[in-house]
């Protein structure tokens, strides 16, 4: 498990300005924040704490189910 701020091999790819591919670490707990919204689906997160940087809680998760 990383540390709180420390840099994780999880990287994802932008295009900056001048249209060129740019690779950026980004910490794990970004990860996990992401990682946790491709499960959840659908719904939202109404409170997000974020503490140097980095989240930290959410503390109202709300998950949506269609029927349709």
């Amino acid at each position: 498990m990383a540390l709180m701020g420390e840099i994780s091999t999880v990287a994802y790819e932008r295009k900056d300005e001048d249209s060129k591919k740019v690779v950026q670490l980004i910490s794990e707990e970004w990860a996990r924040l992401i990682r946790f919204c491709q499960q959840l689906g659908h719904g939202e997160i109404e409170k997000l704490k974020i503490q140097d940087g980095v989240p930290v809680m959410a503390d109202v998760v709300r998950e949506k189910v269609k029927f349709t």
